[in-house]
Parts: structure tokens; C-alpha cells; sequence
């Protein structure tokens, strides 16, 4: 027998972000519950920035019983020549001395004791209050907060609470609220509390109330409004998702409105208006032909049919700050960009200012530079000297943002306000793109830097973040990474993948190393290489392992590398190849494939050595299109060798003889090796 289940968890307003953050876990967890409850159902779950609700259409009234297995000590154990030893008097006590109900099954090859018992299941009303309570202490929206004169906490104070079976209210009590059947309204419909009598009442009451519950109408419902306003004013809406999921989160009566700015604030940069515009009004910015245009839309939360007031506030309000923003800007106009300033302005402790990082990526950019010399060139059409000028430039500049008055209010906009000022200042459009796109990339599906050019600083600058926190020893552990480590090497890498540059940290860092204190350089290496884990999370583990064990430290190289193994491993005849080359590895185990390996032809003793060593040497000295295709070849040596090893010994007495025949086998080993340490991977 089923029942209705409604659980509404009332509080102050939830804040956006934490929220959103919790969000993705909040239906796994309660699921989780309901499993071990043993009462899973489907359900429902709805929010607004005033409630929890989960809505079960068919919750099982009775918990179902079920069979409890317990398994206690191998027989054996249990009983020693015929007597109970003290394992099986533990095994007793653990099923409250039930002797009649043990048998003997056999578990993992062993005859074992074991017990069942069916556990009855409980009225399922008796439950529900010890899972709600389970689910709101599991709910981590990082910080929390206490209220009047309770020790537990939550994100904010819990208002109202209601938990209907039906039409029973069931009595419980959360954070010293009482479970009740009643509701709140929307704020512009009412203050006071609302009765209902039924589950269906209270979706009335709600949906009557201004109370869009599902988040999903609340999403559909601001995205048709918005389609609306495209269509009768042939513009185009800055749809941003983050924002759109903020608002749908702290709306329970979502309308989008339309309102605009004075023109003249257009000779901002498109990047001040947005920001302003987003992250302080939570606005969604209007273009029309391309170009921002002087409208935006507020998504309003009145229940009202009069937007006027609210449109004028909100015009108001940002008209302030678009003022602001102008202002400054023209102030940085008029002072230019104050390097110098950076003197002044502390880097980290140890580390000296931002000027000192500045110079130090300017080093790092010219070496960086002479690797990718050949495309850099053809790029910006120049000569060397002209183009490693302008990489000293780039560099100069590349924290001159910083102290200017624009980006000191948004922060989020350096580098992309230095690279208005550049412009405006008649820098070289190199140059102030690379001031633009130096902090690429910033997220996960973020864009990468356009140019060759502009790659250079944005390696640069990860590089020396890296170089210099390593360092002072500030090496993430964990999940601890204060500096954001991970990500630039994340971002180095992607850079290097994106570009197809030849890219050898080692090599830089030996041209900047004296600008650092001394500190076991292998360590940042294999905390950049074990990115690739996580770059390449559906590519076997091993694959990957096999590469870095491989010893190539060419960053690009590694990750064709790390594609052409994991094709050929996913082919289907390569099991049947496997195990001959795990054999060709664990043979030369005792070989230092690390000197020249000399195989003497005249030593061959029979046409399968001889056979075997000529299509290797084929293999050897060919040229190949890539990694795959040479890997190929050496696979392709498997029948040759599985006769090899069934028509020749290789442990002879003879050591010029077994040496000669361990350095063939060796030798091809070692081609596998310049590309993956075969005996690595696992399948």
C-alpha cells in the first residue's frame, strides 16, 4: 500500500551560489537515504529561495521486510577437534545466541558459519522524521549559521516546516520547529501563514500565491519571455547559464523586464557594461547587430502586473554605476599605464612584487619564444629582434592593469582591460592581445589564446607561478590548492595541445632557474605530468603510466603518445598480442636497455633469429607518419616472436650466445619503450 508523501523544509532567503554548489548532490543524497531506509520510491524535488520540497506520489506505508545474512569464521576456525572454539562463541553473541539457525555455506572456497534472520519492517511514518533530520545534517553548503539559542546549523534559519503522509501531518521537529500544515505565500500575496488540508491543497495554494515551484517552469518561463522580447525587438540576449541558474534560484515569481542605459555609456568597453551589469544587478545584456546595445533585461520577482517602478529602479541604480564605471575609465586614460607602480605591490611572501614576477616571465617568454622561434616568425611577419622586442613589451605591460582604477572595482576584468588600454595607447595589436589573453585559460570549457603569440605570455606567467611557489615549497596536497597550481598546469598543458607546440618545461626552467631558490625540480614535473590523468580520464590509467615511464618530457609528444597507445590497446586483436609482449619485457628485465644494445648476426644459430632481427631492423629504420603506425609495425613483429620463443632458448650456456639473443629481444623492448613502457600496462 502506497501514500502521498510531501516534505517542504521553509527558510529565510537560501544564498544563490553555496546553493547552486549543493544542488547536483541534494536528490543523490536523499536517494541514498531512501535506500537505506529500505523505502526507495521515486520522488520529485523542487526548490524556490524559500524552500526544500520533495514530493513522493507512492510511499510505501510499511517498510518491506528483509532478510539479513550475516557470515561469521571459516568452520575450521570455528571448531577445533571437535570443540567450540572462541570465534564461534563471538559469532554467537553476535546473533543474540540464536544456535538453531547456524548453517554452513561455502564463501570464496571456504566452508563458513553463517545466519539469517528476516528483520520485520517498521511503519514507514516512524522513519520519515530520522531520514529528514539525516538529510539536513548532510547538506554541505559550506558555511552555515546558528540561530536564537540552537547549537545545530544550516545556511539559514528554518522557518517553517511540513511533512504530510496523505492527509496526516506527521509529528516531528526540526532545528526546534514543528512539522505543521501550513505554508508561506509569496510576499507580495501575503505575509501570514497559509492552511492547507491536503497535498493538493498545497500546490493550490502555491500556484494561487505567486509561487512558481517547479524550477524548471521558473527557468522555461524567463527563457519564453526573453524569446518574446528578441522577437519584437529583433535583439539578441545575452544568455549567460550561471546567471539564468542564479536567478531561477533566488525567484519564486520570475518576469523579465526590459530596460535600457543612456547611449554614451557605450563608449565603455562591452566587458565593464556586462560586468557591471551581471555580476552586481544580475542583468542579462542585449546586443542588436552584432554590437552591445543600451537595453538589458532585469528578471523581476514582484507578483505584480505593474513593472514600471521597478524598471526605473533598476535603470537607476545602474545608470550609478555605469557612471562610476566611465569615470574611472577615463581616469586611466588620462594617467597611462604605471609599471612602476608594480614595485610597490607585494607578489608573495619570499617572492618579491608583482614588478619581480614581471621580469621573471619576461625571461621565461623570451625562452619559450626561441623553442616556437620558426612559427612566431611566419606569425607576425618580423624579424627576430623586432619580435623578441615585442615579447619584452607584452611581458613589461602584462601587470600594468593591475593598478589602474577600472580593473582595482572589477577585478575580474585584468588583462582584458589591459588590453583596452594598450590599445587606446597605440601599442602593437600583438601586444595588446596578449595582455588580453595572457590568463587563458580561466575555466574547464574556457577558450584558449588565439595566437602563437599570445601563448608565449600565457605560458610564461603559469610558468613562473609554478617555478616560484614549488620554490618556496607550497606543493599542493590533497585537496588543498590555495594557489590554484592544478589549474595552471592544466592550462599549460591545454595551451601546448591547442597549438601543437614542442614543449619541454625542463629546458625552460634550466634557462630561469637561478631567478629561484634551488627545489627538486623532478617533483613539479611529475605534478604537471600527473595532469594528464585527469585530461585523459577515459584513457586506460596504465596507458598513461606507460608513457610518463617512458621518459619523454616533450609535453605534446606525451599526449600523442598517450592517443596512439590507447587506439591500439583498444583494438580488439591487441589481447591476443599482450602477452607475448609482456614476455619480450619481462625477459630483458636484467638488460640496461639504456647503452647501445649489440646484436652480432654471426652469433645467430638458427633461421628464427635471424628471421626475427631482420623485420625488426625493417621496423627499426623506417619512417613512420605517427606514433601509431610505428606501433603497428612493432606489434605487427608478434608471430615472428612467439616463434621465436618456441623454437629458441634464450638462457643458453653459451653467454655470448644468450647475451646476443637478450639484446635482440631488448632491442625491441627498447623501440617500445621510446614511445611506452609496455610492461606497465594493464588490461
Amino acid at each position: 500500500m502506497t501514500k502521498p508523501l510531501l516534505i517542504e523544509i521553509g527558510a529565510e532567503e537560501l544564498p544563490a551560489i553555496p546553493f547552486l554548489k549543493e544542488l547536483p548532490n541534494i536528490e543523490k543524497k536523499w536517494s541514498d537515504i531512501l535506500d537505506e531506509f529500505n523505502l526507495f520510491s521515486d520522488f520529485e524535488f523542487y526548490y524556490t529561495p524559500r524552500r526544500l520540497v520533495f514530493f513522493h506520489k507512492n510511499f510505501i506505508v510499511n517498510q518491506p521486510n528483509k532478510i539479513e545474512e550475516i557470515f561469521g569464521p571459516p568452520v575450521d576456525v570455528a571448531f577445533k577437534n571437535g570443540e567450540k572454539t572462541k570465534a564461534y562463541e563471538s559469532f554467537l553473541t553476535k546473533i543474540d545466541n540464536d544456535e538453531q539457525n547456524i548453517f554452513h555455506v561455502e564463501k570464496n572456497g571456504k566452508a563458513v558459519l553463517a545466519y539469517k534472520k528476516e528483520i520485520k519492517g517498521v511503519d514507514s511514518k516512524s522513519l520519515i522524521p530520522q531520514m529528514i533530520a539525516k538529510l539536513i545534517t548532510s547538506l554541505n553548503f559550506g558555511k552555515s549559521m546558528r540561530w536564537g539559542s540552537l547549537s545545530e546549523t544550516f545556511i539559514r534559519p528554518i522557518r517553517w516546516l511540513g511533512v504530510s503522509f496523505d492527509s496526516e501531518i506527521i509529528d516531528m521537529e526540526l532545528f526546534g520547529v514543528k512539522s505543521s500544515n501550513f505554508t508561506y505565500t509569496h510576499r507580495q500575496h501575503s505575509f501570514e501563514k497559509v492552511c492547507y488540508s491536503s497535498i493538493k491543497e498545497y500546490f493550490e495554494t502555491l500556484k494561487n500565491g505567486g509561487v512558481i515551484l517547479f524550477q524548471e517552469d521558473r527557468k522555461n518561463l524567463i527563457l519564453e519571455k526573453i524569446a518574446k522580447i528578441e522577437h519584437e525587438l529583433n535583439c539578441h540576449v545575452e544568455l549567460d547559464l550561471d546567471l539564468l541558474h542564479e536567478i531561477v534560484a533566488i525567484t519564486e515569481y520570475p518576469t523579465p523586464i526590459l530596460g535600457s542605459f543612456d547611449e554614451m555609456f557605450l563608449t565603455l568597453p562591452k566587458e565593464v557594461i556586462i560586468t557591471s551589469m551581471k555580476e552586481h544587478q544580475r542583468y542579462f545584456a542585449v546586443t542588436k547587430n552584432d554590437s552591445l546595445s543600451n537595453k538589458f533585461i532585469v528578471v523581476s520577482n514582484a507578483f505584480t502586473n505593474n513593472f514600471e517602478l521597478i524598471q526605473k529602479g533598476n535603470e537607476k541604480v545602474l545608470r550609478a554605476r555605469l557612471s562610476d564605471a566611465l569615470f574611472f575609465y577615463n581616469n586611466d586614460l588620462k594617467h597611462g599605464f604605471n609599471v612602476e607602480g608594480l614595485k610597490n605591490v607585494s607578489y608573495i611572501e619570499n617572492l618579491g612584487t608583482i614588478f619581480d614576477k614581471t621580469n621573471r616571465e619576461t625571461t621565461i617568454s623570451l625562452s619559450i619564444a626561441e623553442m616556437f622561434k620558426d612559427r612566431l616568425l611566419v606569425e607576425t611577419n618580423k624579424e627576430l629582434f623586432e619580435t623578441l622586442e615585442l615579447i619584452k613589451r607584452a611581458s613589461y605591460l602584462s601587470k600594468a592593469d593591475l593598478l589602474t582604477e577600472v580593473v582595482y572595482e572589477f577585478t575580474e576584468l585584468q588583462g582584458i582591460m589591459g588590453y583596452y588600454y594598450a590599445t587606446s595607447f597605440k601599442e602593437n595589436p600583438f601586444v595588446a592581445n596578449a595582455l588580453k589573453e595572457q590568463y587563458l585559460p580561466i575555466r574547464e570549457d574556457s577558450e584558449l589564446p588565439s595566437t602563437i603569440f599570445s601563448s608565449i605570455l600565457a605560458l610564461a606567467t603559469r610558468c613562473d607561478t609554478l617555478f616560484a611557489l614549488f620554490s618556496e615549497g607550497k606543493i599542493p596536497s590533497g585537496n588543498k590548492d590555495p594557489f590554484a597550481l592544478r589549474r595552471a598546469a592544466i592550462g599549460i598543458i591545454k595551451i601546448i595541445l591547442e597549438k601543437e607546440l614542442n614543449f619541454r618545461l625542463d629546458i625552460v626552467y634550466d634557462f630561469v632557474s637561478h631567478e629561484y631558490k634551488k627545489f627538486d625540480f623532478s617533483l613539479l614535473e611529475q605534478f604537471i605530468f600527473d595532469r594528464f590523468y585527469s585530461m585523459f580520464a577515459d584513457v586506460n590509467p596504465s596507458i598513461i603510466k606507460a608513457v610518463l615511464s617512458s621518459g619523454e618530457k616533450d609535453i605534446l609528444k606525451i599526449a600523442k603518445k598517450i592517443e596512439a597507445m590507447s587506439n591500439i590497446v583498444s583494438k580488439e586483436e591487441f589481447k591476443e598480442q599482450f602477452s607475448t609482449f609482456k614476455r619480450v619485457a619481462n625477459i630483458t628485465k636484467d638488460v640496461d636497455i639504456s647503452i647501445d644494445l649489440t646484436v652480432d648476426v654471426n652469433l645467430f644459430e638458427n633461421e628464427y633469429e635471424t628471421t626475427l632481427h631482420e623485420e625488426f631492423m625493417k621496423v627499426s629504420n623506417a619512417k613512420y607518419e605517427d606514433y601509431e603506425d610505428k606501433l603497428d609495425k612493432l606489434f605487427g613483429l608478434k608471430k615472428l616472436l612467439d616463434n621465436f620463443f618456441d623454437n629458441v632458448l634464450v638462457n643458453v650456456e653459451n653467454e655470448s650466445v644468450k647475451n646476443n639473443r637478450k639484446n635482440l629481444i631488448a632491442s625491441i623492448y627498447k623501440s617500445f619503450k621510446e614511445i611506452a613502457d609496455i610492461k606497465e600496462i594493464a588490461i
